[in-house]
């Protein structure tokens, strides 16, 4: 039996039998489930007039704040797209389940069921109109959903049955700069539009940033159609409606980073006063500023519907009456974006943000085909070469410090790193202890190289092989906070790493002689030991280590092997290695030329090809001489 072919009161009746009787379920059920829809659009910071921004046009979202509950401290997980909807559908944290990389296809864990599976069960139709974006081959969206496509629609449920909806808008998204609106065609204008401190104030720039207030205006208008469809259909009454925009966004150092500018959310909650039980304050219009984030849209939903919440989820139900008490912190996650490898971790709090830098030998700016594609950042970079920056601009172009820490309550930019003030010693320490309780909680998948996952688990989720007994966590995590410290006194300590029996920890052995640079010298015998390792990821490193060192043929022999590796994301990191040592000899001209031509016939528009047709570009030579053309 179908439940999409049943009666409302059919559907009812089933869900108050099945939530009585199933394992697992709630002993209560509400007396009539509530409509849910969700309305998201993309790359978005709380650039509304509901949140205080006095440039932005946003008059339906303002009318939906006041109608209902407005989140201060709302937060993507990840400051990317598919990473933070894999937290999302699946309730843990992507950087917990081995999904955390941009672009990535592992398995999400056996154990982990999708929300609208939970809701579907309860007697919910659930469509999804149509951004997918799950980060994981492991999902299917036409089996968990009961419409996915364009079409999706709640209107093709049955009769008096529950519904939960999702529609998504790509008005705002990243790729509305690649292509430039002349300024007279603009409503906003670039001469008075706000500009953050780290960005001069270039005329691209400026362009740009009123270009993305026009774009998020005509999203709020979809956003507009949204509701008074809703309205017409005469379900507003019944419906819970949640706005919530992606990720933030979506200029340079905000999307991908995880700045407030990058993870800050808007998040609008409207609750019809049938359900005012639920109402998280005294009366609509009012904010709320409970820190929340998307590992906890999963157990609200549950929540909402009177559906038992897994102990295996990873995040805090906001609504409902498994609602739980204010969290102290919210998580945040960046890895691999696109074809540049990177890793932070942060923690906000209602007042502070700490980010830990795991690569802090790379800079923030790491070049990127796709966020190249917008003119504000390419004239922010001509405009640093120039050296028309002052300092807080030219950071962006530079290493990173180990960590950071910024009262974000009252430096919304982000610009003072307080890390190194002694009159925040204990904030520092607070919110660090909070960073290494998290990562080591949610056995945080992120410790291990990705060019090694798949030999180490198979075609296992990373989630379930931590979990499996075969490897133990915590000391990679510390070989990693000690090594990406920079301090030469633990030249001992990481030359010791590079002998452990765990590979990951001799990648982070060998990360740390990377960061120490010429003061790794005495290491040097260790490094050459290791360009014969089994892991591709310890030889990239300490192939790049080397070459620091002056051992660069050596390091360009072990680079090259790494480029003929079965493994694009092995080839990937050693592209990486190879561009930050602006090494350009023919033997390696030629290695990456032959690893494209053998490579490009797999599949198409792979992050290692990203990362190879840069250095063909970055070097000024002409594809067509090499006898290969590439598109996106």
């Amino acid at each position: 039996m179908k439940l999409k072919n049943l009666t409302g009161n059919s559907i009812l009746g089933i869900v108050a039998i099945t939530t009585l009787t199933l394992p697992g379920c709630r002993q209560r059920v509400p007396d009539e489930l509530p409509n849910i829809l969700w309305l998201t659009s993309e790359d978005n910071s709380a650039m509304l007039g509901c949140y205080g921004d006095r440039f932005a046009t946003t008059p339906h979202l303002d009318n939906l704040a006041s109608q209902g509950f407005l989140y201060t401290h709302a937060y993507a997980n990840a400051p990317v797209c598919a990473p933070a909807r894999n937290s999302i559908i699946t309730g843990i944290y992507a950087n917990s389940g081995g999904n955390q990389h941009m672009r990535s296809y592992y398995p999400i864990p056996e154990s982990v069921k999708t929300y609208p599976e939970f809701l579907r069960e309860a007697g919910y139709y659930c469509t999804n109109n149509v951004k997918t974006d799950y980060n994981t081959e492991s999902i299917d969206p036409s089996h968990i959903w009961d419409e996915s496509s364009r079409d999706a629609h709640y209107r093709n449920r049955a009769p008096g049955q529950p519904f939960f909806a999702v529609f998504n808008t790509t008005i705002s998204h990243e790729s509305s700069l690649h292509d430039s609106i002349p300024d007279e065609l603009l409503r906003h204008s670039p001469h008075e539009v706000p500009i953050p401190p780290y960005h001069p104030a270039t005329p691209a720039i400026k362009h740009d940033w009123a270009q993305y207030y026009d774009m998020v205006e005509d999203m709020d208008t979809q956003i507009g159609k949204w509701l008074k469809e809703l309205d017409d259909a005469g379900l507003a009454e019944n419906t819970i409606v949640f706005y919530y925009g992606d990720h933030g966004g979506v200029l340079a150092r905000s999307k991908r980073y995880v700045y407030e500018t990058g993870t800050r959310v808007p998040l609008i909650v409207r609750i019809p006063d049938k359900y005012k039980h639920l109402f998280p304050a005294e009366k609509p219009g009012s904010k709320v500023s409970r820190l929340v984030s998307f590992v906890d849209l999963a157990p609200t939903l549950l929540s909402l519907a009177g559906i038992k919440i897994p102990e295996y989820l990873q995040g805090n139900a906001f609504l409902g009456d498994q609602k739980s008490a204010d969290p102290q912190y919210v998580y945040m996650f960046r890895d691999r974006m696109d074809e540049r490898y990177d890793m932070s971790r942060a923690v906000r709090d209602l007042k502070y943000r700490y980010i830990r830098n795991y690569m802090p030998h790379r800079i923030y700016g790491q070049r990127l085909e796709y966020l190249w594609r917008a003119p504000s950042i390419r004239s922010w970079e001509q405009a640093y070469l120039k050296g028309e920056c002052n300092e807080v601009q030219s950071r962006f172009w530079n290493t990173k410090p180990v960590e950071e820490l910024y009262d974000t309550e009252n430096d919304y930019w982000e610009v003072n790193n307080l890390a190194a003030d002694p009159a925040y010693s204990k904030v520092l320490e607070r919110m660090r202890r909070a960073n290494r309780e998290w990562v080591s909680r949610i056995k945080d998948t992120g410790f291990i190289p990705e060019a090694d996952r798949v030999d180490r688990a198979g075609d296992s989720s990373m989630y379930d092989f931590l979990r499996s007994g075969k490897v133990e966590l915590e000391p990679i995590i510390d070989a990693a906070e000690v090594a990406t410290l920079g301090d030469a006194d633990n030249l001992n300590t990481l030359q010791s790493f590079l002998e452990n029996e765990e590979s990951a920890i001799r990648y982070w052995g060998a990360t740390g002689l990377l960061i120490l640079g010429r003061q790794a010298a005495p290491a040097r015998d260790g490094l050459m030991a290791a360009l014969n390792d089994p892991s591709a990821s310890v030889v990239t490193v300490a192939a790049e280590a080397l070459y620091n060192l002056g051992e660069k043929e050596a390091a360009k022999e072990a680079l090259l092997k790494v480029l003929d590796d079965p493994n694009e994301f092995a080839r990937c990191h050693a592209l990486n290695a190879i561009d930050c040592m602006e090494e350009m000899s023919p033997e390696i001209v030629d290695g990456v030329v032959d690893m494209i031509h053998i490579s490009s016939s797999m599949t198409p528009n792979r992050y290692d090809l990203r990362a190879a047709l840069w250095l063909i570009e970055k070097w000024g030579l002409n594809p067509q001489d090499y006898d290969f053309t590439f598109e996106w």
